[in-house]
């Protein structure tokens, strides 16, 4: 598997780069967990009931324990009654899955060696729009030939976030904020040079 080397206009050269060799041994099963908890993360936690201690109202009994031939009551915010509080129903809870740094890491190598596999993997020396146009930035997104696509640099300029900010179909991210989900959300991703250095450093 090998990584396409791109021009500054995002065309692809002839030139290409080995990805490391342990990137291809990597379990599937690390991006599964930490999509999983990223996706739990996301969770909005709002849904809540309310229970029979929370519920207005039923401070007299509703009827004598005897004599009536029903069942005894006791409160008419029981959930056997109309009105009254919830039973099991859901309340605010903490949705948060760890993973351990070690274990992003590896999502993020794994989601980046499939791209490769599918050649839509790329690095260019620098991302830079200088004259901070959308049209610009959209020309070179139309050289890479994919529907979608994920920019990555260690840190954007003004004119570059001017430029690929309005692109609906693009997204651009600095290096902290690469991880295994937004890799895996596009069909291709294009990497600045210094950062795909950094990422095959760490092994």
């Amino acid at each position: 598997m090998a990584v396409v080397v791109l021009n500054e206009n995002f065309e692809k050269t002839a030139e290409t780069l080995e990805l490391p060799a342990d990137w291809k041994e990597i379990n599937p099963h690390n991006l599964y967990l930490f999509v999983k908890a990223f996706h739990a993360s996301m969770r909005a936690n709002t849904a809540k009931s309310k229970t029979r201690t929370e519920v207005s109202g039923g401070g007299k009994k509703p009827w004598s324990q005897k004599g009536r031939g029903g069942a005894r009551a006791g409160s008419r915010r029981s959930p056997v009654f109309v009105g009254g509080g919830t039973a099991f129903g859901p309340t605010k809870r903490n949705y948060v899955q760890k993973v351990n740094k070690k274990q992003q890491a590896l999502a993020t190598k794994l989601a980046l060696s499939t791209l490769s596999e599918a050649g839509k993997l790329f690095v260019v020396e620098k991302v830079a729009v200088e004259s901070g146009k959308t049209k610009d930035a959209n020309s070179k997104f139309q050289n890479l030939e994919s529907k979608s696509a994920l920019v990555v640099a260690e840190a954007f300029g003004e004119k570059e976030i001017l430029a690929f900010r309005n692109l609906p179909k693009c997204e651009y991210v600095e290096s902290d904020e690469l991880n295994g989900f937004t890799a895996s959300k596009y069909q291709a991703v294009v990497i600045e040079k210094a950062v795909w250095e950094n990422l095959t450093k760490e092994g």
